[in-house]
């Protein structure tokens, strides 16, 4: 899906799912991806995100902790 189909109304704005820092980086992984409709499109601060993965020897986890430990410090 590309971002050009996707409308602002249609995706969780980052910034209001409210993650527990005291829990590890999997029980925050699977909070957010509870909380989240799609967690490869939302929204920061009104702008559309997409993550997408390419061909490296990260894994989802580590990105996905990459992003979470970044956004909620």
């Amino acid at each position: 899906m590309s971002l050009d189909e996707v409308s602002l109304e249609d995706v969780d704005e980052i910034s209001s799912i409210k993650i527990d820092k005291r829990k590890s980086s999997n029980e925050r992984i699977l909070e957010f991806l509870k909380e989240c409709k799609n967690p490869y499109i939302f929204k920061v601060n009104n702008n559309l995100v997409k993550i997408s993965f390419s061909d490296t020897s990260k894994t989802a986890d580590d990105c996905l902790t990459n992003v979470l430990s970044n956004l909620y410090k």
